[in-house]
């Protein structure tokens, strides 16, 4: 089971959508667990959770304080020898990718501080082995909403949290990106499935994937083909 501890001062909006279709399904399950930690229960005394940057220019900075409690807190009560991350999203992180959720989904737990307003106080990252990673260059009011997008590719990587052919043969897994996809009807406004699709060949089904998945590839990310590019690819996204 992977054990998610999230470090936020606005919990409640990760509710619901972890209480949703595959994440929700995982943790009744007991594959997941998703914790949080209000970043307001680790301030003692009139202690605010943000303060003004040191040098001054606009906007508040996370003080270390705090987050180094709750980050104590959950370290402390967690297993000896566990296999840990601690997980930061910003904008000056390495951009996320599918190897970084499944070498994360591998992990026994995964700690994922929210920063917010300018961001949290440098030295954290000193103080203990932060990961940092961003989303997208683009900016958020704060960093729930890349804290699920991470939770959510990380978690669906577990295994039992999705069926294993669907995660081992999707977009990224194999390095290119995945074929188109068709269901009923076979024609919609005079626009049709492509043939081979319904003809129950399942090699001729096969080669036509390999084939689009290479083509999709190319067309919008050629930066994945790489020398010779990975020797199948194809699959269902969940």
């Amino acid at each position: 089971m992977l054990i998610i501890d999230v470090i936020t001062l606005f919990p409640e909006v990760f509710a619901p959508f972890v209480g949703l279709s595959v994440l929700g399904r995982a943790v009744e399950a007991g594959t997941i667990a998703i914790r949080y930690h209000h970043l307001l229960d680790a301030l003692q005394g009139n202690e605010r959770a943000d303060d003004m940057p040191y040098g001054g220019g606009a906007g508040m900075v996370l003080r270390i304080e705090p987050l180094a409690r709750a980050l104590d807190a959950i370290i402390a009560s967690a297993p000896a020898g566990e296999r840990r991350a601690i997980v930061v999203p910003a904008a000056a992180g390495k951009a996320f990718a599918h190897a970084d959720a499944a070498r994360l989904a591998a992990h026994d737990r995964l700690i994922v501080i929210c920063g917010h307003y300018e961001g949290i106080d440098e030295r954290l990252a000193e103080l203990y082995p932060l990961e940092e990673f961003s989303v997208g260059d683009f900016i958020l009011t704060g960093g729930e909403l890349a804290a699920l997008a991470i939770i959510d590719a990380t978690a669906r990587l577990v295994p039992g949290v999705i069926d294993a052919d669907s995660a081992a043969h999707e977009s990224f897994a194999n390095g290119w990106l995945d074929y188109p996809s068709y269901t009923r009807p076979p024609v919609f406004r005079g626009v049709e499935v492509p043939a081979v699709l319904l003809s129950g060949d399942h090699a001729k089904i096969a080669a036509w994937r390999r084939e689009q998945s290479r083509a999709r590839t190319a067309a919008r990310r050629k930066d994945l083909l790489g020398e010779g590019g990975p020797g199948s690819v194809g699959g269902v996204e969940p």
